[in-house]
């Protein structure tokens, strides 16, 4: 029997949707409300005033729908805002999303490294201390600016040119990338699990 109030997950566009899957092999008796914010992706690129006002609506939305729990599915909205969403509503355990990189150093320190993310990840300080905690010293940092628009069009060949375009120069040089892989973490007494992708 499923459970009465649900779990809801957001994300700025329908990639979250990855995460959604994710979590319902873990929970399959939990109830979920999905809230892909199309309108307003990407979030890399707005300001961290932008990106809470836009996450505190969504938050209210999901509040009213009675969420016991939040999943923010967006590494930008996990790096910039979720401790203020976390300080401002106590009473609702947050999980965010932190870039993997820490998998390089794992499995594959010594190789030359591309990381992938919006203007917003890259920029946020939380990125940083990971990536200055686990930098294996052959990482190269790209900033995709218009990569998550393109993604979310669905448009296949513009997908092509802007990656053959994008990463001409890196042709050849790079083991590694990483682009969308993640964990889930939570900071809350309430609920200290971890879930890994």
């Amino acid at each position: 029997m499923k459970a009465k109030r649900s779990i809801g997950v957001f994300d700025s566009g329908i990639g979250g949707v990855t995460v959604l899957k994710e979590i319902v092999k873990i929970l399959p008796q939990e109830n979920y409300i999905y809230y892909s914010d199309s309108k307003n992706n990407p979030y890399g690129d707005k300001t961290n005033k932008e990106i809470l006002e836009i996450c505190n609506n969504i938050v209210q939305f999901l509040i009213k729908k009675e969420c016991k729990m939040i999943v923010i599915a967006c590494n930008t909205a996990s790096n910039k805002v979720v401790e203020e969403l976390r300080s401002k509503y106590p009473e609702i355990p947050f999980i965010a999303i932190e870039p993997a990189y820490k998998m390089v150093y794992d499995y594959s320190y010594h190789e030359p490294t591309l990381v992938m993310a919006t203007k917003g990840t890259i920029e946020s300080e939380k990125f940083n201390l990971l990536y200055h905690k686990y930098d294996n010293h052959k990482t190269k940092l790209l900033s995709c600016v218009g990569l998550a628009d393109i993604i979310e069009a669905g448009d296949k060949v513009k997908l092509k040119k802007y990656l053959q375009k994008t990463l001409e120069a890196y042709k050849g040089k790079i083991k590694n990338v990483v682009l969308r892989m993640y964990s889930l973490s939570s900071s809350t007494k309430r609920n200290k699990g971890n879930f890994r992708r």
